[in-house]
């Protein structure tokens, strides 16, 4: 029964280079994202130099140009969620990444995943920037025609920065 325990068990623990699928294909995803936010971006510019060369100024003009760059930092914020998805898969079932260590040995700690609840916590907080980029977006989009809703803005973007203060202080213990 030892020989079969043995192969099983090394096959089952070989199994976990199955993670090798979510890491390519969640950088493959990154690479996309990256890509597209760049070409948002380089549309928004030729927007604005032709609209400057022409001198056309449209009707909600700077909201195009600020919504279209938002819009770019928040697929740029979604594929870093995959970069770090995928390096700490990678980090977590298969090895540690070697060039990412300092040139003392120690590792950047930017990327350095040790624990599921670790990559959870670093994905998790981006996510919650690219809710903040989002909100901030549909915001820039809205008209605001009474004091009431000028109130609701008010209190939604104070519910925004008092909940950033306190994720910046998860996992910060102070000695």
């Amino acid at each position: 029964m030892n020989f079969i325990e043995n192969i099983f068990e090394h096959g089952l623990w070989s199994s976990r280079f199955i993670i090798i699928l979510a890491v390519v294909f969640g950088l493959l995803g990154a690479i996309v994202l990256f890509a597209i936010a760049s070409f948002d971006i380089f549309y928004t510019a030729s927007y604005v130099i032709d609209t400057y060369l022409t001198h056309a100024h449209p009707e909600g003009f700077h909201e195009i140009v600020v919504g279209g760059i938002i819009g770019a930092v928040d697929l740029y914020l979604i594929g870093v969620v995959m970069i770090i998805f995928s390096f700490g898969l990678y980090e977590l079932f298969i090895s540690d990444l070697d060039p990412a260590k300092d040139e003392d040995g120690s590792e950047n700690q930017l990327l350095a995943v040790h624990s599921l609840d670790q990559l959870k916590d670093k994905i998790s907080k981006v996510i919650v920037m690219v809710l903040v980029v989002g909100f901030f977006q549909k915001v820039g989009r809205t008209e605001f025609s009474s004091a009431l809703e000028l109130l609701y803005l008010a209190l939604s973007i104070t519910a925004v920065a008092v909940g950033l203060y306190f994720l910046s202080k998860v996992g910060h213990h102070d000695h």
